[in-house]
């Protein structure tokens, strides 16, 4: 005769409890306080109640299912209801203070001089070639690498991230504080995601700023490894606000073979002479199209990369690497069709080798002192 199943106790149902992760803020529930109530009865079965920012949090069925899954592993346990309840203002006030760690609201974390995130705006002088698919893969390989990644799209008229990424769900709103969806391990926040339909935006100057700083300082980003701006093609507002935002925040440039659009990307790099930030490198798309002999066919002519990557190592005096080259990949458009990046969806393809190479030598890079307490003091005499 089997000896009887020992009881549940309420340390275990926490204890499973803290496996499961809000998917906005990938932090657990216990830690969140969003645990409102949880027991067990004689016949082994949970009751739980869990406590939702904002009563339409886009996530409420993802944490449903957790919970159920996390709690139904332990012993003892027969069964599991879940009630989801909503926090209260003073609640939700307690938290959004918990995540901001007592810093003053609307503070831009990656411009703090303690900051450990890499910042890369990547930039182009010209529109189609490519920068946004770009900036999605690298982000999604960087994630895949184990890497805690967001990316801003910063292309207020132009926005294409979302859909990249395949991203399906609308921020949510703490009150002032937004949560930032997240798809293939990416953290998100495009304007895209606040304007109906597929409505142009027609905004001047100012109104591109602040929207760039709420970006910046309304989402909870939490603790991030590298944070990618996807800017607007040319030089205006935005990355003149991206300097001042984030003066720490380092230049990719993205341009073509040919001449012409090398002439324009040389243009967008040397702005950082300007706003005194440094240039990364430069990465060119749409190189070759690989043939099935094997040879290379050069759609849009050759050398414009490199041209740019000497050019502007000339202007700011310092080396200004090619960082690869990325050939013409019917699975690159394919996948930011389906919102699957290349490198995930088909991560051997032309593309998606080259854009992971890429990205492995951005994941390698050592962060400047630019910017860093060095914790050093004056010895007295």
């Amino acid at each position: 005769m089997s000896a009887p199943a020992a009881p549940v106790t309420e340390d275990a149902l926490l204890q499973a409890l803290s496996t499961v992760i809000d998917p906005e803020i990938r932090k657990p529930v216990t830690e969140l306080g969003m645990v409102e109530s949880v027991g067990v009865d004689d016949a082994g079965r949970v009751a739980v109640t869990i406590l939702l920012t904002v009563s339409g949090c886009p996530m409420k069925d993802t944490l449903t299912k957790d919970t159920t899954a996390a709690l139904s592993k332990l012993p003892g346990v027969t069964g599991v209801d879940v009630t989801l309840g909503v926090m209260s203002d003073e609640q939700r006030g307690a938290l959004r203070q918990q995540l901001r760690g007592g810093t003053a609201e609307r503070e831009i974390p990656f411009a703090k001089p303690g900051s450990l995130t890499r910042v890369y705006a990547v930039a182009s002088g010209k529109g189609g070639v490519g920068k946004s698919s770009v900036t999605v893969n690298l982000a999604a390989s960087l994630a895949a690498s184990g890497l805690r990644v967001g990316v801003v799209d910063a292309d207020v008229y132009g926005f294409s991230v979302p859909r990249m990424l395949g991203v399906e769900h609308k921020p949510t709103q703490v009150d002032d504080m937004i949560l930032p969806p997240v798809s293939h391990d990416v953290k998100v926040i495009s304007i895209g995601m606040f304007v109906p339909g597929n409505q142009p935006v027609v905004w001047r100057g100012p109104m591109l700023h602040r929207a760039l700083q709420q970006f910046l300082g309304d989402v909870f980003w939490g603790d991030l490894d590298v944070l990618l701006l996807d800017l607007p093609p040319g030089t205006g507002d935005i990355a003149i606000s991206v300097a001042q935002l984030i003066p720490t925040a380092e230049i990719l440039v993205v341009t073509t073979p040919q001449q012409a659009a090398a002439e324009v990307a040389e243009r967008a790099g040397s702005i950082a002479l300007q706003t005194h930030q440094r240039i990364v490198g430069v990465i060119e798309n749409m190189s070759w199209l690989e043939l099935p002999d094997g040879s290379r066919q050069e759609i849009f002519g050759s050398g414009g990369g490199r041209a740019v990557a000497e050019s502007l190592t000339r202007a700011v005096g310092a080396e200004v690497p090619l960082l690869g080259q990325i050939p013409l990949d019917t699975n690159l458009r394919e996948g930011a069709d389906e919102g699957n990046p290349v490198v995930l969806r088909d991560p051997e393809s032309p593309a998606a080798v080259s854009l992971r190479a890429i990205a492995r030598g951005l994941a390698t890079r050592s962060r400047g002192l630019a910017g860093r307490s060095l914790g050093l003091s004056p010895v007295g005499r």
